[in-house]
């Protein structure tokens, strides 16, 4: 079978599952418990990762603006470099690759098990359907805490940046502030945002199918958990160009 052939039959796949996703979550009974408990997982445990490296990208920004360009007096403006670029590009980029790398491995893994020891076998034989029970309540916790994390990141990014202005380029953190007030807009927001419910779907998607698909005992769960964290990072970075675009064509 072609490389194309094979590509085009996943990206099938990949769509069908999500058909069956979505209106899992919208037929009832709803598992609020699960999605609850799927949302602690992936949004809660994910936070201190996700802060560290907003925040730390932030201050690194700030001081390498500063630091390259001193002569046309980047410095003071730094509020408005280090906002636009975290908000628009850097945090929801960032957050999900990180993030995301942490999520989507862990639900291969998980699911992955389930299908070698026929455990996703078993739950067909009970009368459950996997992907209400096991799909839906991944991809409905990463839809909500992904945009959580970047808007908590983007946050974390611009206070980084006033550490280091206040800290390192002896500027006011008033200065910074109204910097930052009157260079970000509801646009910048917007975009940064929207596209963190991309690369959540993304993620959430691509980790369970490799999941639901891998074979080959601890091997096979191995691989297909490598593949998750590749295919995932590939599609963020790809999707970011695009989604890039597209935003500034509606914003």
């Amino acid at each position: 079978m072609s490389a194309a052939r094979q590509a085009a039959e996943a990206v099938g796949r990949l769509t069908l599952l999500t058909r069956d996703a979505f209106m899992a979550m919208l037929r009832p009974p709803f598992e609020l418990g699960l999605w609850i408990r799927e949302a602690e997982q992936i949004g809660v445990r994910s936070l201190g990762v996700a802060a560290i490296t907003t925040t730390f990208t932030g201050m690194v920004l700030a001081l390498q603006t500063a630091y390259s360009l001193p002569s046309l007096g980047v410095k003071y403006y730094i509020g408005t470099v280090v906002s636009k670029s975290v908000v628009r590009e850097l945090g929801p980029v960032l957050t999900a690759l990180i993030v995301g790398g942490r999520i989507g491995a862990g639900m291969t893994a998980e699911l992955g098990t389930m299908k070698v020891t026929e455990q996703v076998d078993a739950l067909r034989s009970m009368g459950t359907d996997p992907v209400k029970k096991l799909v839906a309540p991944k991809l409905i916790a990463t839809l909500v805490m992904l945009p959580a994390l970047t808007i908590i990141g983007n946050a974390l990014g611009v206070l980084g940046g006033l550490v280091i202005s206040a800290t390192q380029l002896h500027l006011t953190p008033g200065f910074y502030i109204n910097d930052v007030l009157d260079a970000i807009t509801l646009q910048d927001i917007g975009s940064g945002i929207g596209k963190s419910f991309f690369f959540a779907y993304f993620i959430a998607i691509i980790g369970c199918y490799n999941g639901l698909t891998a074979s080959g005992g601890a091997d096979g769960v191995g691989r297909a958990t490598t593949d998750t964290v590749v295919m995932a990072s590939i599609m963020v970075l790809v999707s970011d160009f695009f989604l890039t675009k597209l935003f500034y064509l509606v914003f």
